[in-house]
């Protein structure tokens, strides 16, 4: 918090740091004496009518009194990182949608509209990097067109908490009724210390996903449109550990550059905590290597704990929080989708 010569606390921030990353102190009874304090960082989203609206890293917004506030100052941008490979938040979003790639795209000025008959919300959602070109409410009014003409539910996804993602977006699509259905993370890690983890040498690879890793892939219904998406990438990978009857476990690996996204790393639940999942994962990493990557990357959901273990093990730590925000009920309704 910013202290004054004479050490007093001091609000330092202005409706004017609109889009800056702060560090705001407030009272949290404001009309209590010797009330508590509680200290809020993220990005200042709006400053309207008293009312401070600051999203956090994870994409929660916090609603500030200004009448509440004791200090604030503006922070960097991004705080530094501790461990895994130095990128952007673009880099990794263009990485994340080269290794998902929708049946269908169109290009709206520097949004990306994106379909594949609704397997995915990553494959059948907008991927806003750069100016649409249009007003906003423009722009989303024809997203909501582009979607209802193929019978889709109209997402967007957005991301937060690094330098160079989309809080000020956030703010916007909930301002204009947008619901946040689903918040994940992008987490990155090196490579190297997960190829020599695990036994890979029990890992089978192949560059099609045959009918017995389809059997263990937990997404259910998969037709033609799912596999054009599974099988999209500049070099794909599928793992599998045979079992007696099915697959012990699976996973999927796309080679791009010096990156290496992992994902469908599933196992099956009688022989969990075996450390297959690390074993697919090492096999993969070695092939990813082979090919010239050196740093990794995978979505996770945020309440996926035994996941999150997994991968902090492995030396990955998050980079940012996406979120996928649906347009709201009066723009038409669509089919259900699975998990993001």
């Amino acid at each position: 918090m910013e202290i004054s010569a004479a050490g007093r606390l001091e609000v330092r921030i202005t409706a004017a740091d609109v889009g800056k990353r702060v560090s705001v102190r407030s009272l949290t009874d404001p009309g209590t004496p010797g009330g508590k304090f509680t200290d809020t960082v993220g990005v200042l989203t709006s400053w309207d009518k008293g009312v401070l609206l600051i999203t956090r890293r994870g994409g929660e917004s916090v609603r500030v009194a200004e009448s509440a506030l004791v200090a604030g100052k503006v922070v960097p941008s991004a705080p530094a990182r501790r461990r895994g490979p130095a990128a952007s938040y673009e880099e990794l979003a263009r990485i994340a949608a080269r290794a998902w790639r929708p049946v269908e795209s169109e290009r709206l000025g520097g949004w990306e509209l994106r379909a594949a008959a609704g397997f995915t919300r990553r494959a059948n959602s907008v991927l806003p990097l750069g100016d649409p070109g249009l007003p906003l409410d423009e722009a989303l009014a024809a997203v909501r067109r582009w979607y209802g003409d193929r019978g889709l539910p109209a997402y967007l996804q957005t991301a937060t908490g690094a330098e160079g993602t989309q809080e000020l977006l956030c703010a916007e699509l909930e301002r204009r009724g947008w619901e946040r259905e689903v918040t994940a993370e992008l987490w990155v890690g090196e490579l190297a210390p997960v190829a020599d983890r695990g036994e890979p040498d029990a890992v089978v690879l192949s560059r099609t996903a045959d009918e017995a890793w389809l059997g263990r892939y937990r997404r259910k219904g998969v037709g033609e449109v799912a596999l054009k998406v599974l099988g999209s990438g500049p070099s794909v990978w599928f793992a599998t550990v045979p079992g007696p009857d099915a697959p012990a476990a699976i996973g999927r690996c796309v080679v791009d550059g010096r990156w290496a996204g992992f994902a469908a790393v599933e196992v099956d639940p009688a022989v969990r905590r075996r450390g297959l999942a690390t074993a697919v994962m090492a096999a993969l990493a070695r092939r990813a290597l082979d090919e010239g990557a050196s740093a990794g990357w995978l979505q996770v959901e945020t309440d996926n704990a035994a996941a999150r273990d997994l991968y902090a093990r492995l030396g990955f730590a998050a980079h940012h929080a996406y979120h996928h925000y649906r347009a709201p009920a009066d723009a038409g309704p669509g089919p259900s989708h699975g998990p993001a």
